[in-house]
């Protein structure tokens, strides 16, 4: 068995621990992060390229006397590690297996997963329970007498290790070494010698003192829960009130992507594609008097009358497709930022974003939605925030020339491809179907497509899709010639490029004319040459 091992930081910074066969690695971490002051949360330990597990004895480790570990910087993002709580029986009631189990970060501490897992909102029984703040009477040596209430400390075994003080538990799933997996805790209660008012009393102290010491740690969240501890018969009902916080409000200077002007593009490239992209839009957005069902404005696409792809029938330059030295120094910076560790959000950051994407909807007023129907013909028309689901299927089946073959509408979400929901929902409020922009989030321009039901004919297959009245004053889709823009690879950016280049070679005008005479270079030696 090791009797001692040897930690190396990155620096060749060496600290002895002296160990035992039950001492855990953990411990060996905190312990040598001491002596070289670091921090024991940012990092592990590796042994023959191999990490090693932190959760083990030095016994279970395999590791010999004198041991060299290397000190290796963990990943700053918090890994996530699945947590099975073990009941004992009196609080089993509801559990499967008497065993509750979530997910949590190996950032959250042991007293935080009791706290959650006492409130009923995780795991898997609904149940409130009472696992923190509990109290057991005990009556004087004659047994007689009411008798008085004493903690009941919550005792967790981990790994063989009985952890019951609060410094114990405050230890992070980190610190006891699990930062992935799954790992067990068994809960027990052992009856303590302090009254439990005073207990209360002190709960409060410890965690108002370790939150001044490590704010905005991971055990931030209950230290707020337990400043003002209830007594235990009121913990398991207040429990509910002293979770829910209010989310941070957004910043008022995020705007929605409505109001965001479009920058300015400088490049010739852009400048080309902004020309083209306004000429679309004034094919696609020009005025129309057709009015589709319920009244509502919109625009006739016929589809194409030619197989091949209109844009493969225009000509293009070779030249654009070739990647510049921007585009390259662009890629790699991608690549620089995505290889980066980027701290996961916390709960209420991800309660800011929502809020934050909620008023972003709220503040658009209407979405433009382009149907494309199986034949290629499209219908364009505007929608607003307050129409729903059940009014664009009625939009889209008024135009239908079988109005009773089923149908779906798909579009493009970020998720991926997402089937608009013709149901309604239930909210608490009554039933209702979801708005376009609220609940499905269609925001700018979106394209929905036409997609005929299972139970369709095929007759309606094969057949027209839209009726009539609407075919017959569908239109071409006319697309007009750019101009060309000098991108400096072409015409008078040619001649630019040439003078560009001119001047490089005046600039080494010495190593161009060299290599034009052919002579020998000075790292070639032949034989008979020094």
């Amino acid at each position: 068995m090791a009797s001692h091992v040897v930690v190396i930081d990155s620096t060749a910074r060496r600290a002895v621990i002296k160990t035992t066969p039950s001492k855990y690695l953990s411990d060996v971490l905190e312990e040598a992060c001491t002596k070289l002051g670091v921090n024991a949360n940012q990092y592990g330990l590796r042994n023959n390229n191999k990490q090693v597990d932190l959760s083990r004895t030095i016994r279970l480790s395999g590791l010999s006397s004198g041991a060299k570990l290397e000190l290796i910087q963990l990943s700053r993002s918090p890994s996530v590690v699945s947590v099975a709580l073990q009941l004992p029986d009196s609080e089993a009631q509801g559990a499967p297996n008497n065993r509750l189990t979530d997910k949590f970060s190996s950032t959250t501490t042991l007293w935080l997963i009791l706290r959650k897992f006492e409130s009923g909102k995780i795991g898997d029984a609904a149940t409130t329970r009472n696992l923190t703040a509990r109290g057991v009477p005990k009556t004087s040596n004659e047994g007689t007498g009411a008798g008085r209430l004493y903690y009941e400390t919550p005792v967790l075994q981990v790994m063989g290790r009985e952890l019951s003080s609060f410094t114990d538990l405050q230890k992070t799933l980190a610190q006891l070494g699990f930062n992935s997996g799954t790992t067990l805790l068994r809960l027990s209660f052992r009856v303590s010698d302090t009254p439990l008012e005073e207990a209360m009393e002190q709960i409060g102290q410890y965690f108002k003192s370790v939150d001044e010491v490590q704010s905005g740690g991971a055990h931030a969240d209950s230290v707020a829960k337990t400043e003002s501890m209830p007594e235990p018969s009121q913990s398991a009902g207040l429990e509910n009130i002293q979770d829910q916080k209010t989310p941070p409000e957004p910043s008022e200077t995020l705007s929605g992507p409505s109001e965001l002007p479009p920058e300015p593009v400088s490049s010739p490239n852009g400048e080309k594609r902004k020309a083209e992209s306004e000429l679309l839009t004034s094919a696609t957005l020009e005025p129309s008097t057709i009015t589709g069902p319920n009244q509502r404005p919109i625009s006739i696409f016929a589809p194409p009358s030619s197989t091949t792809p209109q844009a493969a029938l225009r000509s293009h330059n070779e030249m654009d497709y070739e990647p510049t030295l921007d585009h390259a120094k662009l890629h790699q910076s991608r690549l620089s930022t995505t290889s980066r560790n980027k701290r996961l959000p916390t709960d209420a950051e991800i309660a800011a974003q929502q809020t934050a994407h909620a008023q972003k909807l709220a503040e658009v007023k209407e979405v433009e939605i382009k149907v494309r129907f199986p034949d290629q013909t499209q219908v364009v028309s505007k929608f607003s925030s307050i129409d729903t689901a059940a009014v664009l299927y009625e939009f889209v089946r008024g135009m239908l020339d079988r109005e009773s073959e089923p149908f779906l509408l798909s579009y493009s979400a970020a998720g991926g491809p997402k089937t608009i929901p013709r149901d309604d929902h239930d909210d608490g409020g009554g039933k209702q179907s979801s708005k376009l922009i609220k609940d499905l989030g269609m925001v700018g321009r979106v394209l929905v497509n036409f997609v005929w039901g299972p139970g369709a004919t095929d007759d309606a297959r094969a057949g027209n899709v839209l009726k009539e009245a609407f075919r017959e004053k569908a239109r071409e889709i006319e697309v007009r010639d750019v101009q060309a823009v000098a991108d400096g690879r072409g015409g008078a950016g040619l001649e630019e490029e040439s003078v560009d280049l001119g001047k490089g070679k005046e600039k080494d005008g010495g190593r161009e004319k060299g290599k034009g005479h052919g002579g020998v270079p000075k790292w070639l030696k032949l034989p008979g040459r020094k």
